[in-house]
């Protein structure tokens, strides 16, 4: 059975830590009004999906 022999110190387990995070989505300006959606979807404020309208509000 796989039994670590020592201790891991903080330093140690951080580095390998360090890649583990979130990444922040990528935002982009709405083409029709302005406000920040996420990239490839519809956007929530007016609707509108490379300058088509797509849901009716």
């Amino acid at each position: 059975m796989a039994v670590p022999q020592r201790r891991t110190s903080k330093t140690r387990r951080d580095k390998r830590r360090t890649h583990f995070k979130l990444e922040v989505p990528g935002m982009i300006k709405c083409d029709n009004c302005g406000e920040l959606k996420m990239a490839h979807r519809v956007c929530k404020v007016c609707g509108h999906y490379k300058k088509r309208e797509i849901v009716n509000q």
